[in-house]
């Protein structure tokens, strides 16, 4: 009878496993992803429609896209600027949990307070929008840190894709839910559209609170950095992050993934902040870019998985290429783009691949780190993740300014999938994996 009741546990070990979600530090990780990805689909995909036909409705509508491109820019431009720094500092102090759940605090405060906005409130709006944004990128720079210090090399792939994957499903349950206030309001005793979005939001922010309670309980605080007693903090962090651009220097393979990982990850960004707006700017309505959205939550989950499979089977590399082919076939379906049917199309292709070229970035990279400096690393990390949305919502904000139409950005974003496909191949897997490795070894031996 024993034998028999170990056979099903051990069938769930092994799928666990599979998936990269076998041990209790991993699950907790994995479920930050579920936690976070709410303020990318609730937010980022209905605070566009809020402001431009309600907050900003008074607001000519080339001026109010142009603002809320701009104030994305701010926002991922402030995180750029400040990860690296408290990266050194995360190391240093062995404060990669408290940062996490400093960011995550306003990120989430900021969200559930966009319940709060009324029409004209567009400057509110739009500072709660950047607070919300900082929140939300800061501490996924944290919680990547994380990362290296409880997965395997053999299994960062599948943990990376498992985050996704269970971002994907936590996105689209919230975004249906949401989807169901905002389309049946009376039948949830809801008075109007506006008063769901209120609540939307609000549902956002304490859904991501709630569910990063496992990361910071779960997983283990890595140890501080030790060997600097005597000098001060700035001193510290201004010497680590001279060592870190070092490292870059003198083991280039980790320089040209974060190079090439900055220009794809540009055009996706591009694409998933600034989707919901080109679609309300070429006349689809707000219920078929919602659903459009959902779509891609639930797509999203078994190519995420899947890209972790293929990544082992195929590795890393071949699997982010055929990823940046198919971002390639949707820029130009999105440059085509007439009806809602079109737009179900480009949404459907980019949940196929969406999770997969995230995470493999991020997982790839994540083997490429020594593991004592893993924050400061995923800082720079979070630099060029963050600035990569920085010249695609430039571009729109621009063209929209210029041209009046956005079909120009899109189009142009082939370019950013073939120079990053081109930074990517000059890549040695294995050879940046042996310089982290080294790396670990000599601080190892300097303590």
């Amino acid at each position: 009878m024993g034998a028999l009741s170990a056979r099903p546990a051990a069938g769930r070990t092994r799928f666990l496993a599979r998936l990269g979600l076998d041990r209790p530090e991993l699950r907790a990780w994995a479920l930050y992803d579920w936690a976070n990805s709410v303020f990318m689909t609730t937010v980022l995909q209905i605070f566009p429609i809020f402001f431009t036909k309600v907050v900003a409705a008074d607001l000519p509508p080339s001026v109010a896209g142009a603002r809320f491109a701009l104030s994305t820019s701010l926002a991922v431009t402030i995180v750029a600027l400040v990860s690296p720094v408290l990266g050194a500092v995360a190391d240093q102090a062995g404060r990669k949990k408290a940062l996490l759940g400093l960011f995550l605090a306003i990120g989430a405060s900021a969200t559930a307070a966009l319940a709060l906005i009324e029409r004209g409130d567009w400057l509110l709006a739009l500072l709660l929008f950047v607070l919300g944004n900082v929140g939300a990128s800061g501490s996924i720079v944290f919680c990547n840190s994380l990362l290296p210090h409880i997965a395997r090399n053999d299994e960062v792939d599948r943990v990376s894709t498992a985050g996704f994957a269970l971002g994907y499903v936590s996105g689209g349950l919230l975004l249906a839910i949401n989807l169901l206030w905002l389309t049946r309001p009376a039948l949830f005793g809801i008075p109007n559209d506006v008063a769901a979005i209120h609540l939307s939001f609000l549902s956002a922010g304490l859904w991501w609170i709630v569910f990063s309670w496992p990361v910071l309980r779960r997983v283990r605080e890595p140890p501080a950095r030790t060997g600097d007693d005597g000098e001060s903090v700035l001193a510290v962090v201004g010497s680590r992050l001279a060592e870190t651009i070092r490292y870059f220097r003198g083991h280039p393979d980790a320089l040209w993934l974060l190079v090439a990982f900055f220009l794809y990850n540009d055009g996706i960004n591009t694409i998933i902040r600034m989707g919901t707006l080109y679609g309300t700017e070429i006349g689809i309505g707000r219920s078929a870019l919602i659903g459009a959205v959902l779509m891609v939550q639930f797509v999203g989950v078994p190519c995420a998985f899947l890209f972790g499979a293929m990544a082992d089977r195929l590795g890393t590399k071949r699997a982010l290429y055929l990823a940046l082919g198919v971002y390639v076939a949707i820029s130009v379906v999105g440059y085509r783009m007439r009806t809602a049917r079109d737009f179900f199309v480009m949404a459907f292709l980019v949940g196929t691949v969406m999770g997969g070229a995230q995470a493999l970035g991020r997982s790839l990279f994540a083997r490429m780190v020594p593991r004592h400096k893993s924050a400061e690393m995923f800082g720079f990390f979070g630099v060029f993740d963050k600035f990569g949305g920085v010249m695609g919502s430039a571009l729109f904000a621009l063209t929209l300014t210029l041209t009046g139409s956005s079909r120009p950005a899109i189009l142009a974003l082939i370019v950013l999938f073939a120079a990053g496909a081109a930074f990517l191949s000059v890549v040695d897997v294995e050879r940046g994996e042996h310089a982290a490795r080294t790396a670990e070894a000599g601080s190892a031996g300097n303590v």
